[in-house]
């Protein structure tokens, strides 16, 4: 049996060339340290340098993927050696180790590629959206190194109704020229983020941010369109709700500064005039809505804008009470003539004055009244 070994043929090319030729071209085998190996074997040229004609060879498994094993000097010399592989310098090594490279899946790229399948397909939106659960629980995947592709869905089956799932992926192999084929199963529900309440609120109450936080939840779980946290704090409740209710946008309103019967502070505004009374809501309003209140001076309804806490300011002439026919509403002007102006002192007397007597007002109707007959006539 012929017997090929690393150090004969050093020394035979030794003998044959000068010395000086010899420390030129002919380099010792020598052990490495350290190996990486991408196959599911080890071969001698992955261990030795300089190992000519046999470094492929093989003479180990490879350790699992993404994996590090070690290995003696003694434990390597002696598998070379079966292998008729001798003379191998090993200096003052002790040990070898040897690392296998692999491709490492971990579960949220798992997770991403099955969203990204499903994205604003049946039913469904974004992927960012799309909660992922598989039947086994996959906290990571090792490939082998050679699987360089992207993973590309080549069958997608999902139920709207209970939210299963099973797609089929394939991953191209620089070494194959068939694919790697994946299949996973499982759940993806769509879920928004949403507003949770983190204890029970009474309707009366206004929103703290302490009182809210944040979680995703199914889209199912929030019908209508969910509130964000920032939008819900300051806001009150349309009702009374539990502790980890979702909040929706249709749940919340303004805080409601002015209170049906509340007494309230009446606001008379107008350029230059500023007056205060007293008056009683007829209905309730946040801030910027529009409400009637009683002056409980004179007993007019007048209508007015929610500006503060108990506080209704009314500009101008805004009420339902009668006025005086200077102000009656009908007008015959014309286009391109002018209004007259605003007689601002008429207006206060009409806020702060006692209503006119029936009579007083029928008397003060009667003018107007046949004027306007005569005009129809």
């Amino acid at each position: 049996m012929i017997r090929t070994t690393l150090a004969t043929l050093s020394a035979l090319l030794a003998l044959a060339l000068p010395a000086a030729a010899a420390d030129d071209f002919i380099a010792s085998p020598t052990l490495r340290a350290s190996v990486t190996v991408t196959s599911d074997v080890v071969r001698v040229g992955d261990l030795i340098d300089n190992a000519g004609s046999a470094a492929l060879i093989p003479v180990y498994r490879s350790p699992d993927l993404g994996t590090t094993g070690t290995l003696t000097v003694g434990q390597v010399l002696s598998v070379l050696r079966a292998k008729q592989v001798i003379g191998v310098m090993t200096g003052d090594l002790k040990e070898v180790q040897v690392t296998r490279l692999a491709r490492t899946l971990a579960n949220k790229d798992l997770e991403t590629a099955v969203a990204s399948a499903l994205e604003r397909r049946f039913g469904l939106g974004d992927a960012a959206n799309i909660n992922v659960t598989f039947d086994r629980g996959v906290a990571e995947m090792r490939l082998d190194a050679s699987n360089s592709g992207a993973l590309q869905p080549v069958a997608t089956r999902y139920d709207a109704r209970s939210g299963r799932f099973d797609i089929a992926f394939e991953i191209a192999n620089d070494n194959n020229p068939a694919p790697t084929k994946l299949r996973f199963t499982g759940t993806a529900i769509e879920t928004v983020e949403v507003a949770v309440l983190t204890r029970d609120i009474d309707r009366a109450e206004l929103l703290k941010s302490s009182d809210v936080t944040l979680e995703r939840r199914p889209k199912a779980e929030v019908t209508g369109e969910a509130a964000s946290r920032e939008r819900s704090v300051g806001m009150q409740l349309r009702r009374p709700m539990r502790a980890g209710t979702p909040l929706r946008v249709a749940d919340i309103v303004k805080p409601e500064l002015v209170v049906r019967d509340q007494a309230v502070t009446i606001i008379y505004q107008v350029p230059g005039v500023y007056l205060t009374t007293r008056g009683k809501a007829v209905e309730s309003g946040a801030e910027g809505d529009a409400v009637s209140v009683v002056n409980v001076q004179t007993k007019r309804t007048l209508t007015g804008t929610v500006t503060g806490r108990g506080q209704v300011t009314i500009e101008g002439a805004s009420h339902s009470a009668p006025m005086a026919p200077a102000v009656e509403q009908t007008s015959s002007l014309k286009r391109d003539e002018a209004p007259a102006p605003v007689d601002t002192a008429a207006l206060l007397r009409n806020l702060v004055q006692a209503p006119a007597s029936p009579a007083q007002i029928a008397e003060a109707q009667i003018p107007q009244a046949r004027a306007s007959q005569a005009q129809a006539k």
